[in-house]
């Protein structure tokens, strides 16, 4: 998402633990006085039934008092916290049979270092990933947390905790807008330093039951030069193609012989009101490409909703998810 304009790290922290306390005790003091409110007994008088309107919206106002403050005590500090898996299968056209039921986890926006995201966080997410078992791991970028003029974490801190990801395919990742604000080259080279492929407009070719596909790493939109007919020309036609971008909106660009595109960036939107959807957009495209999977133009596109958080740390109806993705043959 786009670059966050915040009070130092410390500063930060405290007016987020002073925020709880104050959530804390508001919530708890509207729940006092809701119960009380409830208790009180009205006079039973056949002249007295108007004192009951009174009561009963009194009532009403504290109950949606208290639910206001549950929701921010949930928003700010409970669902920004969360970590859920989520497992999804998509069925693709002419994906070869011989690889039918690979199992890639999708993990992005990760923003090492912001609100929940310290380094046993990080160590959380690696051994939830493992857990499940996935024949590769893709990361669609954004690892850093913070603007262009500051990070919460050094690569060379979170790169050697990504390092125990386990996937006998191997682990790839691309790079996203926050990464480059910051120091890409410096980025990738932690990275790669410790057993995490980037692919910055690059294909890598995967071996796997006696058949291959290719995963392409292409570069980020907000950010960098973009040269997807450079980097897809020299792949055979006969073979598949997995495409991973940190920013979905690249979507539209891709030949349709790309059978499935990977992305993140948009965080869901990060907090989602029932009815009304989603306030705030990333995306050019609106809401289309915010979340899931999507169908388009013969080919395929899933977006996860990611980890961390940007500008403001608050999730409300968007859980942070790893996602472990299923590829079936149609």
């Amino acid at each position: 998402m786009g670059s966050p304009s915040l009070p130092s790290t410390a500063t930060f922290d405290q007016l987020m633990t002073i925020g709880f306390l104050v959530t804390i005790a508001v919530f708890l003091g509207l729940l006092f006085f809701l119960i009380r409110e409830i208790r009180r007994p009205v006079r039973d008088s056949k002249w007295d039934h108007g004192s009951r309107w009174p009561k009963r919206m009194r009532v009403v106002v504290i109950a949606m008092l208290l639910f206001a403050a549950g929701v921010a005590m949930w928003a700010f500090f409970i669902e920004p916290n969360r970590l859920v898996t989520r497992q999804q299968t998509l069925e693709i056209e002419h994906w070869p049979s011989g690889l039918s039921d690979l199992k890639i986890a999708v993990l992005s926006d990760i923003h090492a270092g912001g609100r929940f995201i310290n380094e046993q966080k990080l160590r959380s997410i690696v051994e939830r990933t493992n857990q499940l078992q996935p024949d590769l791991i893709v990361i669609a970028g954004d690892y850093i947390s913070g603007g262009r003029n500051h990070h919460e974490m050094d690569p060379e801190t979170f790169a050697p905790i990504l390092k125990d990801f386990r996937a006998p395919l191997g682990v790839y990742t691309v790079l996203g807008n926050h990464d480059w604000w910051f120091n890409g080259e410096r980025v990738r080279v932690a990275l790669e330093a410790n057993g995490i492929k980037v692919l910055e407009n690059q294909a890598a070719r995967i071996e796997a039951r006696g058949t291959a596909f290719w995963l392409v790493g292409l570069s980020d939109l907000w950010t960098r030069p973009q040269r997807i007919k450079q980097t897809i020309e020299g792949i055979p036609e006969s073979e598949p193609i997995i495409a991973v971008a940190h920013n979905p909106d690249i979507f539209p660009q891709l030949p349709q012989r790309v059978s499935l595109l990977l992305a993140g960036h948009t965080h869901g939107g990060q907090v989602r009101f029932p009815i009304i959807g989603t306030v705030v957009h990333t995306s050019d495209f609106g809401d289309h490409y915010e979340a899931g999977h999507i169908f388009e133009n013969g080919h395929h596109l899933f977006v996860t909703t990611g980890i961390g958080t940007s500008i403001i740390p608050v999730r409300f109806l968007v859980p942070p998810e790893i996602v472990l993705l299923t590829v079936k043959s149609k």
